[in-house]
């Protein structure tokens, strides 16, 4: 088993895939700490941030831990403030970007594989 106090203290990295912009990627709990299934991961896009408009082969819930943006997908733009979740479907268009003016930070929780 792993606590973690507050996903602020691990260390994060810039999101390197191309058309991100201001967003940075934090590994919570992965398969280094023994999870079998699931990786937790917390993305903070700063103020104008974005993930790139992309799609992959699995699944990912989300739920907003602060701040406010949307997700935009093939149906539109869908508003996310602290509290929302989401579901974004294997092959899914979509990008999440920062609305606000302060940062925009989510949970992103994934297949192993894909942390």
């Amino acid at each position: 088993m792993r606590v973690v106090s507050n996903w602020r203290h691990i260390p994060g990295t810039p999101v390197s895939m191309e058309g991100a912009q201001s967003a940075e990627r934090r590994l919570v709990l992965g398969p280094d700490d023994g999870t079998p299934l699931m990786a937790l991961r917390v993305f903070t896009l700063s103020p104008g941030g974005h993930t790139p408009y992309h799609r992959h082969p699995f699944e990912h819930m989300n739920v907003v831990l602060e701040g406010q943006g949307v997700l935009h997908t093939s149906d539109g733009e869908h508003a996310l403030t602290a509290g929302a979740m989401a579901l974004v479907l294997p092959d899914e268009l979509h990008q999440f970007r920062n609305t606000g003016e302060t940062d925009f930070s989510f949970v992103c929780l994934v297949p192993n594989r894909y942390a």
